[in-house]
């Protein structure tokens, strides 16, 4: 195994800026997520305190929002159908004299109308009581559908970076050498991003006079910005002197808990804005003696570029590892 308190070379970039711990026995598994948020889970106040609703409804999957909604609407209606039964069913004018179970059914339903301000009519509020409470539920109706339209178009107007990385980064040959190497592409079709930055760091932990700290390090990059990013984009960090990760192996990655972390910036020409999104690679997430496989390829017709999307992550073994 590598001695990983070896001296690096002068022009290795030591990061002290990234925000996260040094200490050894703070790290968890990873510092950056796959999807790019942060591994942290925050204690020591009440969870009200902690919680936004608003931030949550807006970064929540597609699903869980779709469910919440959903599981609200019931709830909430439910909650007035039992109001409702407890006023007196008796001042629901227009309702058919049937088993309890029927008469629930009609009350909800009857909840639902007044909720949303539908309002069908064969069933209507005559006693004071169930007008005061089918008041208060269109109240509550007309907010939460501006609520829930804000929701909506918060979700979709917010600006988000449609970037997907590369399952593995790889070891690859590279100008007779080797370097670090993984790739990203912008996976909607409208969405270009212009004035594409990229910064790349490397966590690990390293042996200070018998401690074990983790140090931050600022990779050098074979290219840190591109104009544009309509194809995928190969990042490369050779593993030349400049490099903190020069002559590691696998085990040496292991021992050291290395993790690779990425931050890209961009403006995005259909919000106008820009957008940013992170992604990580921990050291079982690296593998030696790969090579990226290619793809896009040119159309039949000779016309256009096809990107192929769903080879991203494919890669092949390198046969000759001293290979060009």
């Amino acid at each position: 195994m590598a001695n990983h308190s070896r001296l690096l070379g002068s022009r290795v970039k030591i990061n002290n800026d990234t925000g996260f711990s040094n200490k050894a026995d703070t790290a968890s598994s990873r510092f950056v997520n796959k999807d790019g948020s942060f591994n942290l889970r925050k204690t020591g106040l009440g969870f009200i305190k902690r919680f936004s609703i608003f931030q949550t409804m807006l970064t929540i999957p597609r699903w869980k929002f779709i469910g919440v909604v959903l599981v609200f609407y019931v709830v909430i209606n439910l909650l007035f159908t039992s109001v409702y039964i407890l006023v007196g069913v008796n001042q629901l004018q227009g309702m058919i004299d049937s088993d309890p179970w029927t008469k629930f059914k009609e009350v909800f339903y009857f909840s639902t109308q007044t909720l949303t301000t539908v309002g069908y009519g064969r069933v209507n509020p005559v006693g004071d009581g169930v007008n005061i409470v089918a008041s208060l539920e269109s109240l509550i109706g007309l907010l939460s559908l501006a609520i829930a339209t804000g929701l909506i178009y918060g979700r979709f107007a917010r600006p988000k970076a449609y970037l997907i990385f590369s399952e593995h980064a790889l070891i690859s040959p590279y100008k007779g050498k080797t370097a670090l190497m993984f790739r990203f592409v912008n996976f909607k079709n409208n969405h270009s991003l212009t004035d594409v930055e990229l910064k790349v760091n490397v966590g690990m932990k390293v042996d200070q006079n018998g401690e074990f700290t983790y140090q931050y390090y600022a990779l050098s990059l074979e290219r840190e910005r591109v104009e544009s990013l309509p194809m995928s984009w190969t990042v490369v960090h050779p593993l030349d002197e400049n490099s903190p990760l020069n002559g590691y192996t696998e085990e040496d990655m292991k021992h050291a808990d290395v993790e690779i972390y990425a931050l890209i910036r961009g403006f995005d020409d259909v919000f106008s804005d820009m957008v940013q999104q992170r992604s990580s690679y921990t050291y079982h997430e690296i593998l030696f003696h790969r090579k990226f496989s290619r793809m896009f390829r040119e159309s039949e017709d000779g016309m256009t570029t096809i990107l192929e999307l769903d080879k991203l992550s494919d890669h092949t073994p390198v046969v000759n590892v001293n290979a060009n």
